[in-house]
């Protein structure tokens, strides 16, 4: 039986302050619990319908057999599943020098958590194993987030950090960075480098003026629209898809 005050808890962590205050997470759904799981994922409580009763025997932590109308009263999701995990924040490993030998990502105030789920998902397609966010990104364990990770929140690492000490600590190792700009390089003429940073800027404003000073790289990517008005810029999510294919294209 899922007891009020425990539904009142899962609703509590809707809030970042108690989700970094417990060190917890919400995840929802058969597909997405299932993909953490296979990932090693520890989880503190788990609550399903007696539909998987017999499927989750072997899972060390809380489980929970409960009505689906209770789980919809502690789901954030307007079509709720039959099943919703509580789930530990995983400790985090940070390294500045992990993109000398591989691809990183780093995030400038990126605001819209269904963006930043996307280029979570984005960075796991791509092999890419860790993401480093500004301190006013979007938080990763956002509901709207997970869910829109697919799953992808583990597979990649996500750290929040001040981005001016990182990228200054970045660029005196002599780790290449990249960004998109306006008037940056054709990305599709360009010689791109197999391994460094790819900066991806805010939604409305691009990359801030304080963080491009330390991209030694700018990229474009060109519109091809022609004899036809063109939209202004694309989504962030689409750029960044856009930005790691070409850079796994022409260097693997």
């Amino acid at each position: 039986m899922l007891s009020k005050n425990k539904i009142k808890f899962i609703q509590s962590l809707s809030r970042k302050k108690i989700r970094d205050e417990k060190g917890l997470f919400i995840a929802e759904g058969e597909k997405l619990i299932d993909q953490l799981i296979d990932n090693k994922f520890n989880f503190q409580t788990i609550i399903y319908t007696e539909k998987y009763e017999e499927d989750y025997p072997k899972l060390n932590c809380e489980k929970i057999i409960a009505e689906y109308s209770d789980i919809k009263k502690a789901s954030s999701l307007k079509t709720p599943q039959e099943i919703i995990a509580i789930c530990y924040q995983p400790k985090k490993e940070f390294k500045i020098t992990a993109s000398k030998d591989e691809l990183s990502l780093v995030l400038d105030d990126i605001q819209d958590p269904g963006n930043l789920g996307t280029i979570i998902r984005i960075a796991s397609w791509f092999g890419i194993k860790q993401i480093v966010c500004s301190m006013h990104t979007a938080d990763c364990y956002n509901s709207k987030v997970i869910q829109a990770t697919m799953g992808a929140i583990s597979t990649v690492s996500i750290l929040y950090t001040k981005l001016e000490t990182y990228l200054k600590e970045a660029q005196s190792n002599g780790i290449p960075i990249s960004g998109t700009f306006l008037d940056g390089e054709n990305i599709y003429s360009k010689k791109l480098e197999a391994n460094g940073i790819i900066v991806m800027g805010n939604e409305g404003n691009g990359i801030s003026p304080e963080i491009a000073k330390y991209v030694d790289s700018k990229l474009l990517i060109p519109s091809f629209a022609k004899d036809q008005l063109q939209v202004e810029s694309l989504n962030v999510g689409v750029a960044t898809a856009i930005i790691c294919s070409e850079f796994r294209r022409t260097t693997s």
